[in-house]
């Protein structure tokens, strides 16, 4: 059940952080947005494959 919590939570911060690499997108700062976007994918890839 631990696992499946901690899966849940690393595709939260992938979510989170898509919503950051919007955001960031939006006001033109396309370094930072690419940067929240890495973070964004291998979060939401880790709790993919650890579910």
């Amino acid at each position: 059940m631990t696992d499946n919590l901690l899966a849940v939570a690393l595709v939260f911060l992938g979510l989170f952080l898509g919503g950051g690499v919007y955001s960031l997108a939006k006001q033109g700062l396309k370094a930072g947005a690419a940067i929240c976007a890495v973070g964004a994918v291998m979060a939401i890839t880790a709790g993919v494959l650890w579910w």
